[in-house]
């Protein structure tokens, strides 16, 4: 029981990571700018806090669904809409930062340190600031847990969340390496990888704000 819970943990949290967004996206600019050692400290520091994340939305699924709803207002704004707010400022920044740094080469520092530093605090970062994964556990969490194909204790939840950090990992791994590949196959230059992904982050929160616009009328 406790190898299937650890199982749907992976494929779960994996899924989640299939359509692109701001971390596969900053996986595969990881891969191509500063190689894959670096995306390895990235994915292990992000899927440490995915594992904490998981495990806190986990507790909190069955509270939360019977207690809040996505279309609820808080103070009179949907929480949905908080949601949606979030990621329109994270995507227009994290887009602004890569138009801006698109000239840039791709450093070789021999400073291994300090980069392995940077990384690893880059992915603390943005699995802290991953606001969209409350979403996804509030109703793949609940969803998981009403029809039974994991157990509510302690050690069920701990399995299901070490396994929800294994997915993330596969998840970003499969992107950077497939980043890599895309790159060597087309011999595409940092330049035009680091302006195709600010405009698509772009493009992603010009859709969130067509999206939020469609609601509010």
């Amino acid at each position: 029981m406790l190898f299937i819970t650890f199982f749907i943990g992976i494929i779960l949290n994996a899924m989640g990571y299939i359509p692109p967004g701001n971390i596969n996206l900053t996986v595969a600019q990881l891969a191509i700018n500063k190689g894959m050692r670096q995306v390895w400290y990235f994915i292990l520091s992000f899927s440490c806090v995915e594992v904490c994340f998981t495990f806190g939305m986990m507790r909190f699924a069955r509270w939360a669904m019977s207690d809040i709803n996505p279309n609820e207002a808080v103070s009179e704004v949907r929480l949905g809409t908080l949601v949606d707010c979030f990621m329109i400022l994270m995507f227009l920044v994290m887009g602004t930062i890569t138009w801006v740094n698109r000239k840039k080469a791709p450093k070789t520092s021999n400073k291994k340190e300090d980069k392995r530093s940077g990384s690893v605090l880059y992915g603390l970062i943005l699995g802290v600031l991953n606001p969209v994964q409350i979403p996804f556990w509030l109703f793949f969490g609940n969803y998981v847990i009403l029809h039974e194909w994991i157990k509510t204790d302690y050690l069920s939840l701990v399995i299901f969340s070490i396994g929800s950090g294994f997915g993330s990992a596969l998840a970003l791994y499969v992107y950077a390496h497939f980043a890599t590949y895309i790159q060597e196959k087309f011999a595409l230059s940092s330049l035009i990888v680091n302006k195709s992904i600010a405009i698509f982050l772009f493009v992603l929160a010009a859709y969130l704000v067509v999206k939020q616009l469609f609601v509010v009328f």
